[in-house]
């Protein structure tokens, strides 16, 4: 029995200390396992920061180091595996390059610049990042977490901003508004901005939500009074929500109607058959 108790201590210590050496060994060697950047053959490409948030507008700046601790100088040549429509540049002393020489035991400052596509979701993307000298190869991945982004747009079909009108009568006009934002955009309203007496209606009037990336046709009437003078006239036509608000700024060129130019040239021609008559009366006395 006190045999059977020597084992059973002796088996327990064992265990015990085969668990201490497995516990060592994680700690050991779990940094490692969790580290974002690769060495092989004497270079170390790392960066202090390697996970940055900012919106799908903005330029996002990592700050990176490459150390050479090889015995001789090497020339490493920069990549990046970005996603499509991703702009990535690497800069060293403010310029930007796609390789550059490093000598034996220095380490280089690199600028890495990453520029999201318009298109890109909110979420965060991976980039693995490359040092390549040779058959050699460093790997620094980082992080790029892209918020949304409210904007609208407020265009035509075409593009044109500038229209004809009769005075006294009215027309229709086409307008688009555009989520070019990555975020829904919700309860957008339309409005005008024009001259006295003029009248604007929208069809629709607001639009109760538009997604990225798509549009909504609007058509806007717009009622000119009588007696309009002939000319140039700018009216504002704006769209926003309490995140985000676009204008377009339409000319409308009004010019004088049919009849009205019929009743201008015969008031006209009864003016100067008066003033004939006048002449002819009275210049003979």
């Amino acid at each position: 029995m006190l045999a059977q108790q020597r084992l059973l201590s002796k088996s327990g210590r064992r265990s015990m200390f085969r668990c201490l050496l497995f516990l060592a060994a994680t700690f050991i060697y779990a940094p490692a396992s969790f580290s974002q950047t690769t060495a092989t053959h004497g270079a170390a490409f790392t960066a202090r920061l390697m996970n940055l948030e900012a919106a799908v507008t903005e330029t996002f700046r990592y700050n990176a180091t490459l150390h050479n601790s090889s015995g001789q100088a090497r020339v490493y040549e920069l990549t990046a595996e970005a996603p499509i429509g991703w702009n990535v540049a690497f800069k060293v002393e403010g310029s930007q390059v796609a390789s550059f020489r490093l000598d034996s035991n220095k380490t280089q400052d690199i600028s890495v610049e990453v520029l999201p596509s318009p298109a890109a979701r909110p979420g965060k993307y991976t980039i693995p990042l490359k040092a390549v000298t040779g058959t050699d190869t460093s790997v620094l991945t980082i992080e790029a977490v892209v918020k949304g982004a409210y904007a609208v747009e407020l265009t035509t079909p075409t593009g044109r901003l500038s229209d004809e009108v009769t005075e006294g009568s009215s027309t229709s006009l086409h307008l688009v508004v555009r989520n070019s934002g990555t975020i829904a955009l919700d309860n957008l309203e339309l409005s005008a901005q024009s001259p006295s007496q003029w009248e604007a209606s929208f069809e629709p009037s607001k639009i109760n939500r538009l997604e990225p990336g798509k549009d909504k046709d609007v058509t806007v009437t717009l009622k000119v009074p009588d007696k309009t003078i002939a000319g140039d006239y700018v009216t504002n036509f704006n769209v926003k929500n309490a995140s985000a608000n676009a204008s377009a700024s339409f000319r409308m060129t009004v010019k004088t109607s049919f009849l009205s130019g019929w009743i201008g040239l015969l008031v006209i021609l009864l003016a100067i058959g008066m003033i004939y008559y006048l002449i002819r009366k009275y210049g003979r006395r």
